[in-house]
């Protein structure tokens, strides 16, 4: 092959869908492109005119209009045109215009016909637009995890083991043993059908009946677990294993309705499929000192890298995260109350931010508070709470999370307040809401109740629930300070650089990428009074409001999964090759497929970020470019 031809095949190989495409196809378009030459300000495809050729940008910048004239895109390097009137009859229904100096590699109709034929990949990548090839690319990397595709009744093998509440200490013990089962469900057989009412385990055994040398004949509700953690049976075996590490429980017994089906342990998933992050979190409880934490978070990296290389999604990776991060902190605090004793009034520690949301990854700090009972007097009892307060933000920070630069610790007097101060806060935050005030408690609105009292926190939600969605002006300066960041792309579907510092010649993945996205996803959230505080479970109730049609809710999943994941694969990738992990991303350093739909994904965003202005009135919004 020529050079010049070489030349042009290792181009348009780098980018989508030819990266994808078999050899000899390769050859073949090569061998039949015309190149032309266009200068800024010249029409190139003229509405409704006669055209034979796919238009394959190799340098410069086109624009693309409707047939009203109104933009439609902007292309730039690796992006081609015309094909959707190739696709029909061969007139030209979007207008191209160069809008710089370009480049132009033209494809007969005759290979393009051909490859739509011989190419799926190809087919599919040329019939749909920009949003459905990014979810389609999403699809195709999602590759077929079992913990992601197999239901929770796959793991029950047998039917559930139950016993009346009523029965006693000695002959629940026996019921266990003679089934061979490490846990037995306990029903209230008093209505017209068996309820379930709590659960027992061996462990409860232990450590509530044997080592407190309690009588055989106490009555096992007494020592029971009441208010259980349940899974519906059309769930997935990683919504099981995300609910175990979220809220520290080994069993979850599976509901059909009000109907026992089962009940899965963390055994059976650890047997189904061996996922490090459950080893994690069970080795954090076994330790007795922070010593021993901070030598366990030294595989933190690790568990991250291996999700990752095993094709887990950001949900999965973040919820997982999250969770090893929340029982850090529920460790933590066992192990300052074991030191300190234990506390005067109840209190509950509340994880903020990414962690509330189940997104959390490597890169991160400490964002937390405690709700005080309204019992609090602070002259009797916040040496105490400032005594635990130090020992877990201490302790956290020794096993890798950074204490937050703004203060956002329990630490703060501001935010370790009794339940009645918090609610003060909140109701004055939402109904007499100030641009400044809500800009510095926005992570506040994404929160979750990790350890002690957490009904604190639920109480703490249904106001927030209550009383945003009634709030106007609240919403508006919520949606103007969404607008504060915006996506890192520029007028001609360029990526925008960091020009100085550290960073430069790079974009923040998280301050440019994640965190617009969920910043606008939580106005919409609360604007339609969901409870929810994951992004995604966020967008699902949003859905079912209306508030957006279900293509853009859809789009907006599509966006976050794909930016997610790739600045997922940035920091292990650093992890792999020694390097301190982080969220700036050098363009050079994507893949063309990476790059040409991170472009997708932003320019979604950016649209969604259009329609929050318009939808919440939140012009004069600063923009960061």
């Amino acid at each position: 092959m020529q050079a010049e031809l070489l030349d042009i095949r290792n181009h348009i190989a780098q980018y989508p869908p030819f990266d994808e495409m078999a050899e000899e196809l390769l050859d073949q378009v090569v061998e039949g492109i015309e190149v032309a030459y266009f200068r800024a300000g010249t029409q190139i495809l003229e509405l409704g005119q006669q055209n034979a050729w796919l238009h394959y940008l190799r340098s410069g910048a086109v624009e693309i209009s409707r047939r009203s004239g109104e933009l439609y895109n902007r292309l730039g390097e690796g992006e081609f045109f015309g094909h959707f009137g190739l696709l029909r009859n061969q007139r030209v229904r979007f207008p191209a215009k160069a809008i710089e100096d370009s480049l132009i590699y033209k494809i007969p109709y005759e290979t393009f016909q051909y490859l739509w034929e011989q190419d799926e990949n190809f087919a599919d990548f040329v019939e749909v637009e920009d949003r459905s090839r990014l979810r389609s690319a999403i699809s195709r990397q999602e590759k077929a995890n079992d913990l992601m595709t197999s239901k929770v009744t796959r793991l029950i093998a047998r039917q559930p083991v139950t016993a009346p509440s009523t029965v006693r200490l000695q002959e629940a013990a026996k019921i266990m043993t003679d089934n061979g089962v490490s846990a037995l469900l306990l029903m209230d057989e008093t209505g017209d059908f068996p309820k379930l009412e709590g659960i027992i385990t061996d462990r409860d055994l232990r450590t509530r009946a044997v080592t407190q040398a309690l009588p055989s004949e106490t009555p096992i509700s007494d020592i029971m677990t009441e208010d259980l953690i349940t899974i519906r049976s059309n769930a997935y075996i990683f919504e099981a294993m995300l609910t175990m590490l979220h809220n520290n429980v080994h069993h979850l017994p599976v509901m059909d309705g009000h109907e026992v089906r089962g009940v899965i342990a963390l055994s059976d998933i650890v047997k189904y499929e061996s996922q490090s992050s459950l080893f994690l979190v069970s080795n954090i409880y076994q330790q007795v000192d922070v010593k021993g934490l901070k030598k366990i978070s030294r595989g933190v990296p690790d568990t991250f890298v291996r999700m990752v290389n095993e094709d887990a999604n950001s949900h999965m990776i973040g919820s997982a995260m999250a969770g090893i991060g929340r029982s850090f902190s529920q460790r933590l605090l066992e192990l300052g109350e074991e030191k300190l004793g234990p506390p005067p009034v109840p209190y509950c520690f509340m994880g903020l931010g990414s962690m509330a949301r189940d997104e959390q990854l490597v890169v991160t700090d400490q964002d937390n508070a405690m709700i005080l009972d309204d019992s609090f007097i602070p002259e009797e009892h916040d040496e105490y709470f400032l005594a635990l307060a130090k020992f877990v933000s201490d302790g956290l920070a020794e096993c890798g999370y950074s204490y937050c630069t703004g203060e956002i610790m329990a630490t703060n007097p501001k935010w370790r307040q009794p339940l009645r101060v918090w609610k003060e806060y909140f109701t004055d935050w939402i109904e007499y809401p100030k641009a400044e005030s809500l800009l510095n408690s926005n992570i506040f609105f994404d929160l979750d109740g990790i350890h002690g009292e957490t009904g604190f926190a639920e109480e703490l939600k249904d106001l927030i629930a209550e009383k945003a969605s009634g709030s106007q002006r609240f919403l508006t300066l919520l949606a103007r300070n969404a607008l504060n960041r915006t996506p890192p792309l520029g007028f001609f579907r360029a990526f925008v650089l960091e020009e100085n510092g550290k960073h430069q010649k790079s974009f923040n993945l998280k301050r440019r990428g994640t965190a617009p996205v969920s910043d606008l996803i939580r106005v919409h959230a609360l604007a339609c009074g969901s409870r929810a505080q994951n992004s995604f479970e966020r967008l699902r109730a949003i859905s079912k409001t209306k508030l957006l049609i279900d293509d853009d809710a859809g789009n907006l999943r599509d966006a976050l999964e794909f930016i997610s994941i790739v600045r997922i694969r940035h920091q292990a990738l650093a992890i792999e090759e020694g390097r301190e992990p982080d969220n700036n991303v050098r363009p050079e350093d994507l893949s063309p497929f990476e790059r040409s739909h991170l472009k997708d994904a932003f320019q979604i965003v950016s649209n969604a970020q259009k329609f929050l202005r318009f939808r919440y009135n939140a012009g004069g919004g600063r923009n960061v470019q």
